[in-house]
């Protein structure tokens, strides 16, 4: 893995460091960290089409909640029945989870970056000089197990990062429900629980990666809150996906559209009338 990112990490270290001197005169000794929320949001808007693609996505798979539960309800004793009118479903409306993940696993590269930018003690043969740099005391290399210990002044650096992580990502689910067509007590399966967690899965890796990457993930997720919202108003509603609009299933007497009410109505009181 580390051969692998060595040639990215050099680039990503010249990078930080020439935004470190850009900034340097608007933000003093918080030159460092500014660099780190600009280079995040320089990769987020890099992945911003695919945001938009995978809110498309999202919004095609909350539309198919109903049909999905549907199904459940009628399959729950044939899991491979199920599983191949599920299968169905979403090849035909377009749907998958891999979609709604794409910009997330896209950044894992990013994230492998600049985690390994503040622990390597060398980019590319040359000291890093990133490793000296602070944010409001606390090393950006540092982690919160170590150093000064978690109930320090440094520790107190990242308790604000945690809290700040918390609220946030609480923010963009909250949003990200509001947003949705299915009410949350459809959203079940592993997507449903997943939702639930990441405000606390941030949390959990902040603490346990250094203090650069802890920033890395509070910019990458305060651009998804605010990137939500802007982009929910150019999503374009899905209609939701029922029965009616269901390839019907083996056996249904039902092959072709349902009459208009006007027409079926004539032909019937003629029939009354006949007899």
């Amino acid at each position: 893995m580390s051969s692998l990112l060595s040639g990215p990490m050099g680039v990503a270290y010249d990078v930080v460091l020439v935004l470190v001197h850009l900034l340097a005169p608007l933000t003093g000794g918080l030159a460092t960290a500014a660099a780190i929320v600009v280079f995040t949001m320089g990769v987020r808007l890099l992945l911003s089409p695919l945001t938009f693609y995978a809110m498309r996505g999202q919004a095609s798979i909350a539309a198919m909640q109903p049909r999905v539960q549907e199904l459940r309800a009628r399959y729950a004793k044939q899991p491979e029945r199920l599983q191949e009118e599920l299968t169905a479903l979403y090849r035909e409306h377009g749907g998958g989870m891999l979609g709604g993940c794409l910009p997330l696993l896209l950044q894992l590269p990013f994230f492998s970056i600049m985690y390994r930018l503040f622990l390597s003690g060398t980019i590319d043969g040359r000291h890093n000089s990133l490793l000296s740099h602070e944010l409001f005391g606390a090393p950006l290399g540092g982690h919160w197990l170590t150093g000064a210990g978690p109930f320090s002044a440094h520790g107190l650096v990242f308790l604000g990062l945690f809290v700040s992580l918390a609220v946030v990502n609480l923010l963009a689910v909250r949003a990200a429900r509001a947003a949705s067509p299915v009410p949350t007590a459809q959203a079940g399966g592993p997507m449903g629980v997943l939702t639930k967690l990441i405000p606390f899965m941030t949390v959990v890796i902040a603490a346990f990666v250094p203090l650069a990457a802890g920033l890395y993930l509070l910019t990458s997720a305060s651009w998804t809150a605010v990137e939500r919202r802007v982009l929910r108003g150019r999503v374009t509603p899905v209609p939701a996906v029922t029965g009616a609009g269901a390839t019907p299933p083996a056996g249904s007497a039902r092959t072709g559209p349902a009459p208009r009410r006007g027409a079926g109505a004539a032909p019937s009181a003629a029939r009354a009338r006949v007899r």
